[in-house]
């Protein structure tokens, strides 16, 4: 897929360190890749039941949302690692938005990826809901197709989709910068919640279409539907950090 870059302008945000916590170490680097965020308003009344109910849930215009995001995870390993040490795997995300303690942050109902030994890393080792599963992105330049199926049989996902516009960085004050510029994923652990973050510029965004041909996330995770279209972004590429967790 050829890659597209935002211009360089006086007015390009600078990246921000998330405010309210210590700074975590971040050993960790990898590539974001081909990927997209396709958001649903849903009834906070709906979703509040399959929260933890240690988090808030977070809302927006009356409604929470969920977001599914597809996407290729390039050259992930520890920095400074040489690439023959980097792993590099397609990946898809449902999630939600929380905040506990103070802290907003992301909630994952589910992380697919087509690796045994990460998923079970993750289900094990960071108690985060993760799933092997086969997957495959191919396409054009102008269109992504994203297939992904668990290992399980559950889960199936397929959706194509491609830019519509040039990237562009969100206003602070939009909905899209509330959905998409978030650093933290919170993770409750048996009686105490981990926290993660990722450090990165800010995403640069192109408006999108998509067409979804398959969607079982939403009842693999035992969660409500959301109805209509989503609203779709899709970003081509962006570099970042991640750290190791804490307990917050």
């Amino acid at each position: 897929m050829s890659a597209q870059h935002v211009p360089r302008e006086s007015s390009r945000p600078t990246e921000t360190a998330p405010a309210g916590l210590p700074w975590l170490p971040h050993p960790f680097s990898m590539v974001w890749r081909d990927g997209a965020f396709l958001h649903w308003g849903i009834d906070p009344e709906r979703l509040r039941p399959h929260i933890p109910d240690r988090f808030a849930l977070e809302t927006r215009d009356g409604q929470a949302w969920l977001t599914v995001v597809p996407f290729v995870l390039a050259r992930a390993g520890l920095r400074g690692t040489p690439g023959p040490l980097r792993l590099t795997r397609p990946e898809l995300n449902l999630r939600t938005y929380v905040r506990y303690r103070g802290v907003s942050g992301l909630y994952f109902f589910s992380i697919d990826i087509a690796s045994p030994r990460l998923a079970a890393l993750g289900r094990h080792g960071l108690g985060v809901p993760c799933f092997d599963a086969q997957q495959y992105v191919g396409g054009t330049d102008e269109r992504t197709d994203f297939q992904s199926r668990r290992a399980n049989g559950s889960g199936d996902f397929a959706v194509s989709y491609r830019p519509t516009d040039t990237p562009t960085w969100s206003e602070p004050d939009s909905l899209t910068h509330w959905l998409t510029e978030r650093r933290r994923t919170l993770v409750p652990r048996g009686p105490r919640t981990l926290v993660a973050e990722i450090a990165h510029d800010p995403w640069p965004l192109c408006p999108a279409e998509a067409t979804v041909t398959e969607n079982g996330l939403f009842e693999a995770a035992d969660i409500p539907a959301p109805e209509g279209d989503p609203i779709v972004h899709f970003c081509p590429r962006l570099e970042m950090t991640g750290s190791i967790p804490r307990v917050l």
